[in-house]
């Protein structure tokens, strides 16, 4: 219906009161109060969005500042008078660490997008990963405190320590091993669209090596530097900013560690089926490293081997079977079809 004059499309506002709808090609926006007022379904720049709570902004979006992120902890003053009180020095490294973990998560997300990296998201395989990880988890625990002593304690945490270390160089000098080898078994006509497309997978390995090597070497600078100038007067306005680097670099290699584990540096772009491969190889060169560094989980022989292998072979039976629904939900096959 028009309303006639020189505008054929109507007023900008509605008759009997009403209000005016949405511009066009603007996003929701986030109304402040908990419910839009009554008969205004649309603000300035869209439909209603409620806004999303604080565990949300860290799980999902980007982290408050520091002072938006104290304001809204449903903390009361005399509390927080109590909690300065007695943990100073954690709040006061607390409070330096924030903004550099805020940052560094930032630039992580930026170079490291966590969800442009994955050719198909299947939300069924998804759901079966995260379950396999939690029942891995509480099985491990389960056998420490059952037949663990301190020792074992003490050694689950090296051993982690160590996987960290680790396993970001085993999966440099595994995936060159198994991309060979699917190329190999990919058509000659698809070999070359797929080196095309292991350029920005490479990129994105050589930046994330890069960082992970910087962290071990921005700290002995560190250390060199302090011992070798204890004694002049400007050795902390050095020192200082440097532990500052070492401390943001070790955040965005940690938060960037998550995409790349869950992404493989984006391989799926190279072949849909290549991320469920290397974390089928990957997991086997853990468990014989593991082995040769800490021996044998603790407890009788049975669960010794039940330990020992049933989490990497778990870990190859959703990674086959996440194969087998790319072959058969989305056509994509070893020998033939590299992406859908």
């Amino acid at each position: 219906m028009t309303f006639g004059g020189h505008n054929p499309y109507g007023p900008a506002w509605q008759p009997n009161g009403g209000q005016p709808p949405p511009p066009p090609g603007h996003p929701p926006y986030p109304y402040p109060g908990p419910y839009p007022p009554a008969g205004q379904p649309y603000g300035p720049y869209g439909p209603y969005v409620p806004p999303r709570s604080l565990w949300q902004e860290f799980r999902e979006g980007d982290w408050p500042p520091l002072t938006e992120l104290l304001r809204r902890l449903p903390v009361h003053g005399c509390v927080w008078a109590l909690i300065l009180f007695c943990f100073l020095p954690f709040v006061i490294v607390l409070l330096v660490s924030y903004p550099l973990a805020r940052s560094a998560r930032r630039q992580a997300r930026l170079r490291f997008p966590p969800h442009a990296h994955r050719r198909i998201v299947d939300p069924q395989v998804i759901r079966v990963q995260k379950a396999r990880a939690w029942t891995a988890l509480a099985m491990s625990l389960l056998i420490l405190v059952v037949y663990g002593t301190a020792a074992d304690f003490e050694e689950v945490q090296e051993q982690y320590a160590f996987r960290l270390a680790v396993t970001p160089w085993l999966l440099l000098f595994t995936a060159p091993l198994v991309i060979t080898a699917l190329f190999r078994m990919v058509p000659v006509t698809a070999r070359a669209d797929m080196r095309a497309r292991l350029r920005p997978a490479m990129r994105l390995a050589l930046r994330y090596f890069g960082a992970f090597t910087a962290v071990p070497l921005l700290f002995a600078v560190m250390v060199l530097f302090g011992q070798s100038m204890e004694d002049h007067w400007f050795t902390p306005l050095v020192t200082f900013p440097l532990l500052a680097l070492v401390i943001w670099a070790f955040f965005f290699v940690l938060f960037a560690s998550g995409t790349v584990v869950r992404t493989v540096f984006g391989t799926s772009e190279v072949h849909a089926a290549l991320p469920a491969l290397l974390t089928g190889v990957l997991v086997w060169e853990l468990a014989a490293v593991n082995l040769i560094m800490g021996g044998m989980p603790p407890g009788p022989p049975l669960i010794q081997i039940c330990a020992l292998i049933g989490g990497p072979a778990s870990v190859s039976v959703v990674a086959w079977w996440e194969i087998d629904r790319l072959r058969t939900r989305y056509g994509v096959t070893l020998r033939g079809r590299p992406v859908p």
